[in-house]
């Protein structure tokens, strides 16, 4: 059965090869490699395809600058309207999410891939734009690895991200996108940081209320500071947090945090 979609040659996509897809492009299975394509339909005007092609050939370019970055979808190969990926039979974070619940040591190893590979990022002067469990994909040993780079942001080389700011994104909205998805993991519920809640065209720090509570949750502290403007510098800084966290007893679902000002049950804030 097709899809309402085309593929690059105008031909339907089947439902059997289609991947997700999103406001400007879709992904297909091809030969068992994922292959990202402009969104495109039969109605689709001339200008609409060459839009969404050129948003590909933009996210053709951040793969160029992060090359082979730790923690980010390989690209295994460009043409002039697609980039061809590995296939990651787990899925997304979302998806995946949705039929299971981690344990605490691999929600942990989780959330240490995903701020180190946001590390590695930034420190490509690269601000990712739209963290999102649906945009975080599982290897075959159910490692993090991101994906989906249309709304990033390629500042020049040697960039100061720590001020770096494009139309409001910045290293701050990346780190309190990467709190929700955290949020999402340890409660199960999705969580979204909304840059865009009174639709304004500029990126702005939502309020503190239009999040759930961090209190009584796992690592809720460490979640809090995400959502707090600044409280973390750069992604670094999260790594440096989230090394510090210790699994005492996964059974009790208690765990310590080595801080600066010593040690605190994470998730109930007690210094």
């Amino acid at each position: 059965m097709s899809t309402p979609f085309l593929d690059t040659e105008g031909n339907p996509i089947s439902k059997d090869q289609l991947l997700g897809y999103g406001r400007s492009g879709l992904v297909i299975l091809q030969k068992g490699v994922a292959v990202k394509m402009p969104l495109r339909y039969l109605q689709s005007s001339d200008d609409e395809v060459n839009l969404n092609t050129s948003v590909i050939q933009r996210e053709q370019e951040v793969y160029q600058r992060l090359e082979q970055c730790e923690g980010v979808l390989p690209c295994l190969s460009f043409s002039p309207t697609t980039i061809q990926l590995p296939f990651m039979r787990n899925g997304d974070l979302r998806s995946y999410l949705s039929e299971n619940r981690p344990p605490k040591s691999r929600q942990l190893s989780w959330f240490r891939q995903m701020a180190q590979a946001l590390s590695h990022i930034h420190s490509r002067s690269v601000i990712v734009a739209d963290i999102a469990c649906r945009n975080i994909l599982l290897d075959s040993d159910l490692n993090i690895k991101f994906c989906d780079f249309t709304e990033s942001t390629i500042m020049p080389l040697h960039t100061n991200m720590e001020t770096a700011d494009d139309n409001g994104y910045s290293i701050q909205t990346d780190i309190g996108q990467l709190g929700a998805v955290m949020y999402e993991v340890v409660t199960g519920k999705p969580c979204k940081f909304d840059l865009h809640e009174n639709h304004a065209s500029r990126a702005t720090w939502p309020r503190r209320e239009t999040f759930p509570s961090t209190k009584d949750i796992w690592i809720g502290s460490i979640i809090e500071k995400c959502w707090t403007q600044g409280a973390y510098q750069s992604s670094t800084r999260l790594v440096e947090a989230l090394d510090a966290v210790v699994l005492e007893n996964e059974n009790q679902g208690s765990s310590c945090v080595v801080s600066s000002k010593g040690i605190f049950v994470a998730g109930l804030g007690l210094e």
